[in-house]
């Protein structure tokens, strides 16, 4: 499951780095750090102007320009409305936000963003903190539902789950010893969740919006990395806020959706979606590792996957939740 440009895309250099973030006249000093990015490359670089700014250069293969340009223009609007997100910087005065290298890693598609401000929070949320962010949560939801989008997928139990397996049995990725339990409560699981799914509006959400995607400065949380966008339910991106199973997290995520109804409407119904979402994300998450597992830093991180024990320890994880969901 490789894509063209991958091998220069691992081995991107810092010359490459710094030509790509020098395009419109900005000069870097030299001084970069590398942020933690399993999907894409990110590198954060200082300016003479005395700017940080963050590069961020796509994986080949995973989105078509015309799908990354949407999540621009989204992070344009959200910007204009004045919500906490980093939008991508021109690189020309055409304002281009979309570049591709040239010369050793030529045809990688890349942008530069401001660099935010904060630290990833750390502590539990407050419940001012919860109904800032389900305010913002509704605030860009309804801005995003009024643009269009046709070139990024969806989130249902068919393209988290059915398709999912059907990829990872097409390439034979679970072993013989594993597979008739992995693909059995895979199974039951989505003949369980998908009549949930019927008739449940879709939104246009950050779709991977987890603490270790905000930041929480002076002036409150800012949101980054919109890469994941997709279209879904809107819960998705409170129960990855609040991922709790107990009362209390139950109870934070009713703050966040009092505080969410301020701006975009919220079924509360769509709340009985959160542990089916959770069983899609532990599919996905085993296939999103397959699909990247030519990349060296997977095979170091994800040492073990593809092993008889993995695949038997997922498949008691998904029995787990098909009893959570249920019992729920």
């Amino acid at each position: 499951m490789s894509a063209p440009l991958l091998e220069a895309f691992h081995a991107l250099s810092p010359q490459a780095v710094i030509d790509a973030v020098e395009v419109g006249g900005r000069r870097c000093t030299g001084r970069a750090h590398i942020l933690n990015s399993y999907e894409n490359r990110v590198y954060q670089l200082e300016l003479e102007s005395g700017e940080w700014v963050v590069g961020k250069f796509y994986r080949p293969g995973r989105w078509p320009r015309e799908a990354i340009l949407e999540e621009h223009a989204l992070l344009k609007a959200l910007e204009e409305a004045d919500l906490p997100v980093l939008a991508p910087l021109p690189l020309d005065e055409a304002g281009e936000t979309l570049g591709v290298l040239t010369g050793e890693a030529a045809g990688i598609p890349f942008a530069i963003f401001p660099k935010g401000e904060g630290r990833i929070p750390q502590d539990d949320f407050t419940l001012p903190q919860l109904a800032a962010l389900g305010r913002t949560l509704g605030e860009i939801h309804a801005i995003a539902s009024e643009l269009t989008f046709q070139h990024r997928p969806t989130l249902s139990p068919q393209t988290y789950g059915r398709d999912n397996l059907a990829l990872l049995l097409e390439h034979r990725l679970i072993p013989e010893e594993a597979r008739a339990r992995y693909v059995d409560v895979v199974e039951r699981i989505l003949k369980e969740i998908e009549p949930r799914f019927e008739g449940v509006e879709l939104t246009p959400v950050h779709a991977d919006c987890h603490r270790a995607n905000l930041l929480l400065g002076a002036r409150g949380f800012t949101l980054l990395d919109f890469d994941d966008l997709r279209l879904a339910p809107a819960v998705q991106d409170l129960w990855l806020l609040v991922p709790g199973e107990d009362e209390d997290a139950a109870r934070a995520r009713n703050a966040m959706v009092l505080a969410y109804q301020q701006h975009h409407p919220f079924d509360p119904a769509w709340l009985q979606l959160i542990e089916p979402l959770r069983a899609l994300r532990i599919i996905h998450y085993a296939t999103w590792i397959a699909r990247r597992f030519e990349d060296p830093t997977f095979k170091r991180t994800f040492d073990d996957f593809g092993t008889v024990r993995y695949w038997l320890q997922e498949a008691a994880d998904l029995e787990a939740q098909l009893r959570r969901i249920k019992g729920a």
